[in-house]
């Protein structure tokens, strides 16, 4: 097998496993059904991102993304409290759907929860960034829709 295949194939195995973590945290943590959208979606308008960073078996980043609108009614469900305004419950929960996301994500795969580390949440709220990294060989863009909302993730990392 070359090795643009194996990467391929891993990559078609992590996008399976983060299919499985987004519908298991939406809907055991929210209440929410999810599902991917298909072709990826841009988030648009204000939106607030979470990263988490990866070390150790793989280093990276995951980033989950969702308009205002989305990380409001993500917390609400979250929380049961629902927002006006995307304030610090809202950037807390949305640090900790991400940290569900992505521990479930690697949890999946024996190696990567033994041995992939997260870090703590950080969070950017706006309406035009950018966020960098890396090129990594693997990366994987996914949207998702709970209601009419889309959540964006993106994964950008390689083995440690």
């Amino acid at each position: 097998m070359t090795a643009l295949a194996v990467v391929e194939q891993e990559i078609a195995r992590l996008e399976g496993y983060l299919d499985r973590a987004m519908a298991e945290v939406f809907g055991t943590m929210m209440g929410l059904p999810c599902a991917p959208a298909g072709e990826a979606e841009a988030v648009e308008g204000e939106t607030v991102a979470a990263l988490i960073g990866l070390a150790g078996a793989l280093t990276g980043t995951v980033v989950v993304q969702c308009s205002r609108a989305g990380a409001m009614r993500a917390c609400g469900c979250l929380t049961g409290v629902e927002s006006t305004e995307v304030d610090a419950t809202v950037r807390d929960a949305m640090g900790e759907v991400a940290n569900m996301v992505s521990g479930a994500w690697k949890g999946y795969d024996p190696e990567l929860a033994s041995r992939c580390l997260l870090s703590t949440p950080t969070l950017v709220v706006g309406k035009r960034y950018e966020l960098f990294s890396r090129r990594a060989l693997i990366r994987i863009e996914r949207s998702y829709r709970f209601e009419e909302h889309v959540c964006a993730v993106t994964i950008s990392c390689q083995r440690g």
